[in-house]
């Protein structure tokens, strides 16, 4: 089980990631409103794995990251917030969190990001376009899918592979192409294999 901090100062925010994490497997969840309030569940709790917002009562999000990461260097630190200048992208990478996502993202590019950073503790993903690099952040399905169209596989045959129908590989396609910003399979697992998302 995997201790997770979630801090953000809006009740109907932190609640709502407790309910759409725990749908996903995360069970062992504390809350917080403010950095005062993160550091004493930072202390008590020692989570694994900690979702911030940046604007808090009492200063920025990035004040968590920096003490989180002095506290626990292989925590899986996720800033999630409606702040979305590219600026904001290359501070929170410096400042120590895996990722910097919008609260626009769906709960599974969330959970998809943040089981990534559990897994790689020295990684960086952000959704946002930067003027360096753009990182693609694809559903547990999706990788599924992208793993299969590397092979070859055909629609029907990553459908036979997955039990779903060919309408949903098809629209798991789509939304990889989109993502990638390709118009065809070969480029997209091109641009995969480029970001390190196939071997």
């Amino acid at each position: 089980m995997v201790r997770l901090l979630v801090i953000d100062d809006h009740d109907v925010v932190r609640q709502g990631l407790v309910s759409a994490l725990g749908a996903h497997g995360f069970t062992l969840i504390e809350t917080a409103a403010t950095i005062k309030q993160a550091r004493a569940k930072i202390a008590a709790f020692n989570p694994q794995a900690v979702i911030v917002d940046l604007n808090l009562p009492d200063g920025s999000g990035f004040e968590v990251v920096q003490w989180v990461r002095k506290c626990a260097p292989d925590a899986a630190i996720i800033i999630l917030s409606l702040n979305e200048p590219s600026q904001y992208v290359s501070i929170a990478r410096s400042s120590g969190a895996n990722a910097y996502l919008s609260k626009s993202q769906s709960i599974e590019e969330i959970v998809t990001t943040l089981n990534f950073a559990l897994m790689n503790p020295r990684s960086f993903t952000s959704t946002l376009n930067t003027r360096h690099d753009h990182t693609v952040v694809l559903t547990p399905r999706e990788v599924d899918v992208l793993h299969l169209m590397a092979k070859g596989a055909s629609n029907s045959e990553i459908s036979a592979n997955l039990y779903i129908s060919t309408s949903t590989v098809k629209t798991h396609i789509s939304s990889i192409l989109r993502k990638f910003d390709c118009g065809n399979r070969s480029t997209a697992i091109m641009k995969a294999r480029e970001k390190g998302l196939l071997l």
